[in-house]
């Protein structure tokens, strides 16, 4: 039986529905999945066993020049590759109307979510099964659910497995070393970068090497400054997704803001403390073991506002703290 997923993005959505096809290989051991993923995370899917072909998709892209997009060839050649192969059914594992919408460019059934529980309702329309997951649970419980539910199979009772291999991509690291993931979106969602120095300073005064990845300008000049001066801090060179996932993997821990690759630090079994400000993590956090969710407090904190600050409650104390033990207990496990 041949499975095509459709879960374009974001980051963090991509990782979340790994260990569904974890739970669907091992219940039902002939399926196989190819994937359609937004393409600047297409390399996440290739690192499943469980997936064969990976199909890039450009929305983001193609929305902003949409007649470039159909004078290039773009867009007829995704549509062959998703002709290219007989499906046997279609899972929308997002929920919305830019997902639905490449499901009727299959020619077999769609399986997603009911009315009640997709982010847009409207989406469930073109659909051909429809079930129903419970909103108020974390979103990779939803996937695997829902996933059970389309494809036949009792939901296992195990703790997800995100069917990665931590070894492989991380090689032979030369030394431990922390990486801090100091990128995200929001501008509420970055944690203070004088905050930012100030650990770096702390955990080289305690002996250990930090990591700092970066993947535009800004990102670049904010590792700079956190480095500055410090010999036990590297700036990390521009590095593609693949690149980064190594070093996530390598790490002896992570700090990560609200950001994707905090997930897939995650996925990759390294310990983590994530931070938390304008988000709440109940629903979207880094889940797995080894995983510490540290929030914000205040007047603005748990908001979603994307602008406000909220995070001056949240010192380099506090995380250190959480740092430390996360440590010491993988260094004894």
């Amino acid at each position: 039986m041949r499975v095509l997923v459709i879960k374009t993005s974001s980051l963090g959505d991509v990782v979340h529905t790994l260990p569904a096809l974890t739970d669907a290989r091992r219940a039902c051991p002939q399926l196989r999945f190819d994937w359609v993923v937004e393409e600047g995370f297409a390399e996440i899917p290739r690192w499943h066993p469980a997936v064969d072909e990976v199909i890039p998709v450009a929305i983001r892209r193609w929305r902003k020049s949409p007649w470039q997009t159909w004078r290039s060839g773009e867009w007829s050649g995704f549509k062959q590759r998703l002709g290219a192969r007989r499906y046997d059914l279609v899972i929308d594992a997002q929920g919305l109307l830019k997902s639905a919408w490449l499901t009727r460019l299959v020619d077999a059934p769609v399986a997603g979510l009911d009315a009640r529980s997709a982010r847009e309702p409207l989406a469930t329309r073109l659909y051909d099964r429809r079930y129903a997951v419970p909103l108020e649970q974390h979103a990779l419980e939803r996937v695997r659910q829902l996933f059970a539910q389309a494809l036949g199979y009792p939901l296992p009772s195990s703790s997800a497995d995100y069917g990665l291999d931590r070894s492989r991509l991380a090689g032979q690291p030369d030394e431990p070393y922390l990486l801090f993931l100091h990128g995200t979106t929001w501008p509420s969602k970055h944690w203070p970068e004088a905050f930012w120095r100030e650990l770096a300073e702390r955990t080289v005064a305690a002996g250990w090497r930090v990591r700092l990845p970066w993947g535009n300008q800004d990102e670049r000049l904010r590792a700079e400054r956190i480095a500055d001066g410090l010999a036990g801090v590297m700036v990390l060179p521009r590095l593609n997704l693949t690149g980064v996932a190594a070093q996530i993997a390598g790490a002896s821990a992570c700090v990560a803001v609200d950001t994707g690759l905090g997930h897939l630090a995650a996925a990759l079994g390294v310990p983590g403390v994530s931070l938390y400000g304008p988000t709440r993590p109940g629903r979207v956090g880094a889940y797995g073991p080894g995983q510490v969710h540290l929030c914000a407090e205040g007047p603005n904190a748990g908001r979603g506002d994307r602008h406000k600050p909220c995070f001056e409650n949240l010192t380099p104390d506090r995380v250190l703290d959480a740092l430390a033990t996360l440590v010491s207990r993988a260094e004894t496990a």
